[in-house]
């Protein structure tokens, strides 16, 4: 007989989840609070980001997560570029850290230190003062999240006979069933994969978990006049001290005291600075990160002008008009594990605090879960 399975959440984890369980054969049905996918899912670079992962169980699940992700994205149609990612470094120890990064990285990874020539001739839209060369790596890959996340529920309930419900609250969970809309709704296995969920469903669990949530803020410059190209995802030093994967340069502590003096603003609100280009040719920059549970709504003026600052070290662009500025709010877990999985009942699991990594990771993570060898990240 066909197990089936309810999925609480159509952002970029529940999609993840629904596509593991589909592959397993489950008939699987999701229930969305809202009308589409609007949270962090949509809100966030589209970046695949593996070398921001450190050695072992989360380089490989980043891995394993883009091969799913290429699959289904050429199947489903929708746009993607393999387009690299270049770290640009314009002082001597930004340039150590990467030289030691590459040395202490295993050779799966596909890392190489540019000449300054070498680097501009990857990109145009690299700043050449000052530039003393770059990291690069062919691992990472751009979709439009926007699109992704829109398209993917469409691919899944066609190919898979998934059947989505869209403004549709889950309000209790009371296994087998879940309550949503005044109706019961019953399966063999449920996964709760939104952190709203998560926090409505069981708030109790929410309250003693090791959670915190995070607020970012974004940017969007118009499309570039004459289909122009920045080529591989840009980013800055900064970029160096909030990836996990970069602590294995000894030379990392050192830098990040150099950067706590000259840019304590920006060491104050979290900023680290990149650039990438979706199918439409718009530039996505940011990102912002604030922690706490309650956030003011509103995006601060100062933040977004330090981002667009020090972007403007390491980059320039045809056209800087920006369209668009958002913030987006995602759960991070605060005792180094990676993320949140849990069973409070035999029958329900919760799959949650990704972090900033959902895009890079949920594939990877959901198939481990759904295929039960699941292992915990940790930093």
């Amino acid at each position: 007989m066909t197990k089936s399975a309810i999925v609480i959440g159509a952002g970029i984890v529940g999609l993840a989840a629904t596509h593991a369980l589909c592959k397993r054969g489950y008939k699987v049905q999701v229930l969305e609070r809202s009308g589409k996918a609007v949270g962090a899912s949509i809100r966030n670079f589209g970046m695949l980001w593996p070398i921001g992962q450190p050695e072992g169980v989360l380089y490989s699940r980043a891995i394993r997560a883009q091969a799913i992700w290429k699959e289904l994205l050429v199947e489903a149609g929708i746009w993607h570029h393999q387009a690299g990612s270049l770290h640009m470094a314009y002082q001597a120890d930004e340039l150590m850290v990467m030289e030691e990064f590459v040395a202490a990285s295993s050779q799966s990874r596909s890392l190489s230190i540019l000449s300054k020539e070498q680097t501009l001739a990857k990109s145009k839209a690299v700043r050449a003062e000052g530039l003393l060369g770059a990291l690069y790596s062919s691992d990472e890959m751009i979709v439009d999240p926007r699109e992704a996340i829109a398209t993917i529920p469409l691919f899944l309930a066609e190919k898979y006979g998934v059947t989505f419900h869209w403004d549709l609250a889950a309000t209790q969970v009371d296994y087998p069933a879940v309550v949503a809309g005044g109706k019961r709704w019953s399966a063999d296995e449920i996964y709760i994969c939104s952190g709203a969920d998560f926090e409505t469903l069981y708030p109790t669990l929410f309250a003693e978990a090791p959670l915190t949530k995070c607020k970012l803020q974004m940017l969007r410059f118009e499309s570039q006049p004459n289909d122009w190209k920045i080529g591989p995802s840009l980013c800055g030093g900064l970029s160096l001290t909030h990836y996990e994967g970069f602590k294995v340069a000894p030379s990392l502590v050192a830098l990040k005291e150099r950067y706590a003096a000259q840019y304590p603003e920006h060491i104050q609100w979290g900023i680290h600075v990149m650039a990438s280009q979706n199918g439409l040719g718009e530039i996505t920059i940011g990102d912002s990160h604030e922690y706490g549970l309650t956030f003011d709504p509103f995006d601060r003026e100062i933040v977004n002008r330090l981002i667009l600052d020090y972007l403007n070290s390491f980059a320039h662009f045809k056209s800087t008009r920006v369209s668009q500025t958002w913030n987006g709010i995602y759960p991070k877990m605060t005792n180094g594990a990676t993320e949140l999985v849990m069973s409070p009942v035999q029958g329900v699991t919760i799959i949650n605090g990704l972090g900033g990594a959902g895009m890079t990771l949920s594939f990877g993570l959901c198939e481990e879960v759904v295929n039960g060898h699941y292992v915990q990240g940790r930093i």
